[in-house]
């Protein structure tokens, strides 16, 4: 679904500069109709017998919507019912019996898809056809998706790529399919979706030979650089840096495009802020061409004009030995200079790949650059000690420990914990942290990370592993949400406990059956696994989800959310202003609205911001192991992430409730597996600012 945020721009200037805001359409939604209210129940029910009649309704628009609802259901016992819809009369019936289809992921419609994808006239349908084949077939059916017609236009090219692209996503691919993809990547003329499609598949590609890796670096050098769509060339990036790295590992040389950045007239990055100390220099290494993918993924990143291709061309920067000094050189630039974003992606960056560099040094970035954010800094902190010497540690750790008293947020004192992780010698400090007397539930779970993260370091002391032991179980005995899934996390890894003991078992059984359902699912699951993995469990254990019963959807609220109610959503950064989706997620607008006229969301966190994907709030807890006292149930409608969805946080399906986060960009792998239930249409540039710790003020209707 393209997204509505440019297209609504000019109005919310306007309304802005008359200090107004914007009024719901008035319209209601769709849910005033009984009949829809019957099938929306059934949905939320997981009630299949009760939704399958609908779907020979001699109303098209109760066989469309029966459709839709199984779509959320996704069971495959639906399956025989869907497929002569295929065929109906009404378009908008067959496009949501093959949405439908893809959701159920069932091979036995691919069949049935591939012949109507041949049949089908009009461009929309196809398209959703073949979305629903590449989401059914299976690695021996998967030459289907282009077996079914040549590329007779471009409508047809689209839906191919989009076939081909959620195949990929689900791992599937061939050398063919990838060529393929690669030519589609390459059609000037295909549609923006179609081209992000072609990326995103790309990024996802395994066990190319030579002549393919090249091929799709080719492809992949014009369309970072010239492509107009930021979406594309950031997709674009992070498939360059994948296959690129793998090209290099190959035989024989590597084709290159001719540098496009002064024809394309490609923007600088954002102003400077004041320069911060870099590091010594490295020794000189072998020049990098200026049309190598390292060169041109290091111009990216500190030319693009979007901060997400840059913050993009950052993560895909290579690190070997010929290409780090070029993209060190991008990093540090992106650190001096550009947004929060970018400058955490390059911190995380030299914190992963830095090896060459002095821990002393590092830590001289982080105090030398004040206009970072505080997370930025802890990265490089963190980055600082992973490299130091044994001889610089103790000075790292002594800085750390007198700011984080004065820290100011828990979320900071996270950050600095986070850093310690790094160094074993900080074993007791992380410990007192964890276990504190009055203590943030933010810090202690921060904390036991940190204490899971320096066991597996391979200089962790033998002397240690018996307090770290001692920790793990205290955390069990504990109750904690977000410390029982660390401690389970330990508990699962062989390395650290080669053989399961009974009474470690017994700890992981008592502290479950302490867990209040469906509050605590997610941690409830995770000391499930861990328990399934330690007793070589056949099959996983299901998880107790919640039926509707314990929260149906309440209809009255439903029905006073009209078409295009608006929601301000006050944020310490800005305010940002949502469109609700009653008509595709009713259970959970229901609840969002419940919640914000209970003043739920007033002062809580986004807890979770990942730059260029998600910044994710609403957990009371602020750790995101925080749940409200139910669970709702999915609602996949026909939606797609693009910038500015709303979406809920989930554990799995049917256990959403009210934590929820936005979309900085597209994001094709979480359709059809969240639920959307709302659209940014104003303050999109907030949403961009957003970081850990920033406060969610207030949530209100738009009256």
């Amino acid at each position: 679904m393209p997204t509505r945020t440019l297209r609504y721009w000019p109005l919310l200037l306007l309304v802005a500069a008359c200090a107004r805001t914007p009024q719901p359409s008035g319209q209601p939604n769709k849910y005033v109709d009984v009949t829809m209210r019957l099938i929306g129940t059934a949905q939320d029910e997981r009630n299949v017998p009760a939704l399958l009649p609908w779907l020979g309704n001699g109303n098209p628009i109760y066989r469309r919507e029966a459709a839709l609802a199984l779509a959320s259901v996704q069971s495959k016992l639906a399956v025989p019912a869907l497929l002569p819809l295929l065929r109906d009369v009404e378009p908008g019936v067959r496009r949501a019996a093959a949405y439908a289809l893809g959701q159920t992921g069932d091979s036995t419609a691919v069949d049935s898809l591939r012949v109507r994808v041949l049949e089908e006239k009009d461009d929309v349908v196809r398209r959703y056809v073949h979305e629903a084949l590449g989401r059914t077939v299976t690695r021996r059916t998967l030459p289907e998706l282009w077996r079914v017609e040549a590329l007779t236009d471009t409508a047809r090219a689209a839906a191919l790529a989009w076939g081909l692209g959620r195949a990929a996503l689900r791992g599937l691919s061939s050398p063919e399919s990838i060529r393929r993809t690669v030519l589609l990547l390459n059609d000037p003329k295909l549609p923006v979706r179609g081209r992000l499609a072609a990326a995103v598949g790309l990024s996802r590609t395994r066990g190319l030979d030579s002549a393919l890796a090249r091929l799709a670096t080719s492809a992949l050098l014009t369309v970072v650089q010239k492509d107009r769509n930021y979406a594309v060339r950031a997709a674009s990036a992070l498939a360059l840096g994948k296959i690129a790295a793998l090209a290099d590992k190959l035989p024989g040389p590597v084709p290159v495009v001719s540098d496009p950045a002064a024809e394309a007239g490609t923007a600088t990055a954002p102003s400077a802020a004041a320069p911060a100390p870099a590091p010594a220099a490295l020794p000189p290494a072998t020049p990098v061409p200026a049309t190598s993918p390292a060169a041109v993924l290091a111009r990216l990143a500190t030319k693009d004009p979007d901060y997400r291709v840059r913050l993009s061309a950052i993560r895909a920067l290579p690190f070997g030995a010929e290409a780090y000094p070029g993209s060190r050189a991008a990093v540090f630039e992106a650190l001096r200079r550009d947004r929060a974003p970018v400058a955490l992606s390059a911190a995380e960056w030299l914190l992963a790949h830095a090896r060459g560099e002095a821990g002393p040094a590092l830590a001289a970035l982080a105090d030398g650059n004040r206009q970072a954010s505080a997370r930025v800094r802890a990265a490089l902190l963190r980055a600082a000690i992973r490299y130091a010497s044994p001889a610089a540690r103790p000075s790292l750790f002594e800085t750390i420990r007198k700011r984080y008293p004065v820290a100011a947020s828990v979320y900071e004192k996270g950050f600095f914990l986070e850093a310690l992780g790094e160094d074993p010698a900080a074993f007791e400090f992380v410990r007192n942290a964890a276990f504190g007397v009055v203590q943030s539930p933010v810090v202690a779970g921060y904390a036991l990370a940190a204490l899971l993260n320096m066991r597996r370091l391979p200089d962790f002391p033998a002397a240690r592993r018996a307090d770290f032991a001692i920790s793990m179980r205290q955390a069990l005995a504990g109750g904690d949400v977000a410390q029982l899934g660390t401690a389970a996390e330990a508990l699962a890894d062989p390395k650290l406990y080669p053989e399961p003991q009974a009474e470690d078992l017994a700890a992981l059984r008592a502290a479950q059956a302490k867990l209040q359902l469906p509050r605590e699912i997610e941690a409830w699951q995770g000391l499930q696994q861990t328990l399934d993995k330690l007793t070589k469990a056949p099959q996983p254990t299901p998880s107790p989800l919640a039926t509707a019963a314990q929260h149906p959807i309440d209809w009255a609220v439903v029905q006073s959310v009209p078409l295009g109610q608006q929601v301000r959503l006050r944020t310490s950064k800005g305010m940002v202003l949502l469109e609700l989706k009653p008509n595709e997620a009713p259970g959970s607008v229901a609840s969002f609205v419940t919640l914000l006229g209970q003043h739920f969301y007033d002062n809580l966190y986004f807890h979770r911001v990942v730059p260029n994907f998600v910044a994710q709030g609403g957990d009371p807890r602020g750790d995101g192991n925080g749940s409200a006292p139910y669970n709702l149930r999915s609602e996949f409608g026909d939606l797609r992430y693009e910038e500015g969805s709303v979406g809920l946080a989930s554990a799995g399906k049917d256990t959403e409730s009210c934590q929820f986060f936005i979309t900085h960009t597209p994001t094709p792998h979480l359709d059809g597996r969240y639920t959307i239930f709302a659209q940014v249409v104003g303050g999109m540039d907030v949403v961009h600012k957003l970081d850990i710790g920033d406060r969610i003020l207030s949530v209100e209707l738009v009256k």
